[in-house]
């Protein structure tokens, strides 16, 4: 049998109420997956509450209300994430860009370079957003899930960003002999015995994505050790990490012989980016390097 229809109002409220037992986020929640099935604006939503929603849209609506509660995350519902200006396609497949990585594509941003390496790359957030602040350098971005890769590279063809070569592989293995100026990468950072992948939205994000081992220092450390194999003179690195991993992220760089080695904080105050980079001399200006379009 066909739902009734409703007004956005009406439907407004009672996703609210539906979600309010299991989402610290209701009403937000229940916005946007209203906004998602009835195609309309937000100014359009809040200005006209009694304007009706079809029955069709609202069984989708009432279905995304009830896998929402189940804990399913936001994003995966909807199909997108925003990830500073860019509208990113994500699925299961993988992590749900979040605000922190932000912090990591910034500093980034900031370096010289001609090439750039983006190490698992998920959805392609950190490498597209090289690509569109660095439009005539050469990005490279690797993930070894497959699944991955193909929302990548569509990410990537969706927004016309061409001039990143995706590559399917483990780490450095699809760069062997290769050099770059700067490598990024956000591992897996959590550790086997911690409680947050079993909670809210981790619950469903790819759990590669996620945990790295006993440690979670076990990615970082294949990323840190390999990277001067793969990085010009004076090249960088920069990484994401937890939390409470500044201090061995930061001796991990050491003993790779990394220079400046210098901890970014996020907007909570917390450690989460560290930079590093290699001895030698850069082979060209900071002003002469490509810097957009």
């Amino acid at each position: 049998m066909r739902a009734r229809t409703r007004s956005f109002g009406d439907a407004l409220g009672e996703g609210r109420r539906a979600l309010a037992g299991s989402s610290p986020s209701a009403d937000r929640d229940a916005e946007l997956l209203l906004l998602a099935v009835s195609g309309a604006s937000r100014v359009a939503l809040r200005a006209y509450p009694e304007r009706l929603l079809d029955a069709d849209a609202l069984a989708r609506f009432r279905t995304l209300v009830a896998r929402r509660a189940e804990g399913w995350p936001v994003a995966y519902l909807l199909g997108r994430q925003g990830f500073r200006d860019l509208d990113l396609t994500v699925s299961p497949e993988v992590l749900i860009p979040r605000p922190e990585t932000e912090l990591l594509l910034e500093l980034a941003l900031a370096e010289p370079f001609r090439r750039a390496l983006d190490l698992g790359t998920g959805s392609g957030a950190l490498a597209l957003g090289l690509a569109r602040g660095h439009s005539r350098a050469r990005i490279t971005a690797v993930e070894r899930s497959t699944g991955a890769l193909a929302v990548a590279r569509g990410n990537g063809e969706r927004l016309g960003l061409a001039h990143i070569d995706w590559r399917a592989g483990d780490w450095y293995a699809p760069v062997a002999g290769e050099r770059f100026d700067l490598i990024v990468a956000n591992p897996p950072y959590i550790a086997d015995s911690e409680p947050e992948p079993h909670q809210g939205d981790a619950r469903f994000e790819p759990r590669a994505a996620l945990i790295a081992g006993p440690t979670g220092l076990e990615a970082l450390q294949q990323v840190i050790a390999g990277a001067p194999a793969h990085l010009l003179a004076a090249g960088r690195l920069l990484v994401e990490h937890g939390y409470r991993q500044g201090a061995p992220v930061r001796a991990l760089f050491a003993a790779a012989e990394f220079l400046e080695i210098t901890t970014h904080r996020d907007l909570a105050g917390h450690e989460r980016v560290t930079a590093g980079q290699l001895a030698g001399p850069r082979d060209f200006d900071h002003d002469r390097a490509p810097q957009g379009a």
